[in-house]
């Protein structure tokens, strides 16, 4: 298994970094994302991650697709290689997993909640046309889970790792991790 996790200057930490800590506790690959040429993000709160690649880099296959969010979602949703990305993955049935504001900046324009149940960072789900908001920490449908915020960030993990290792896998993070 190998999930993608996409970083960019004003990505919020706590949703980025619990996702690449807690996947790699469960086994899965990860590889760290970035939209700088130099493979450098810092975060909303001032935390710089020199990422594994630069977008224009990646190749290979992967599981899933992680998008945090914070002030950088808008410059995820406007990158042409991101939007290309997710529509990919989306269309080839893997997952896409987004939490904060990225479900309704980045997801939703695509097209990728249509039709289906989410949740976002309160107040944002206004955003979001022909989709069913609902008031819960993660909402999973299908192969799209989204999450609401930064105190949320270790049960949408967990939820990506049920999607993609089983329950006994989230259960073993979660125990080992005292959540």
């Amino acid at each position: 298994m190998k999930a993608i996790v996409l970083l960019t200057d004003g990505f919020e930490e706590v949703e980025a970094i619990t996702p690449i800590d807690y996947l790699q506790r469960a086994g899965i690959e990860v590889c760290t994302v970035a939209l700088n040429s130099d493979r450098r993000a810092t975060g909303s709160h001032s935390v710089t991650v020199i990422a594994d690649k630069y977008i224009a880099e990646l190749e290979g296959e992967w599981d899933a697709v992680l998008v945090p969010g914070g002030p950088g979602a808008d410059s995820l949703a406007k990158s042409d290689a991101v939007c290309a990305l997710l529509r990919k993955t989306a269309m080839e049935g893997k997952l896409v997993a987004a939490i904060c504001a990225s479900p309704a900046v980045v997801l939703a324009p695509l097209g990728l909640l249509e039709g289906k149940q989410f949740t976002c960072f309160p107040g944002m789900e206004g955003m979001v046309r022909n989709a069913f908001w609902q008031e819960k920490d993660v909402v999973a449908d299908g192969n799209i889970i989204t999450s609401r915020a930064a105190g949320t960030a270790a049960s949408w993990t967990l939820a990506v790792i049920v999607y993609l290792k089983g329950t006994s896998a989230a259960s073993q993070v979660a125990e080992k991790t005292l959540l």
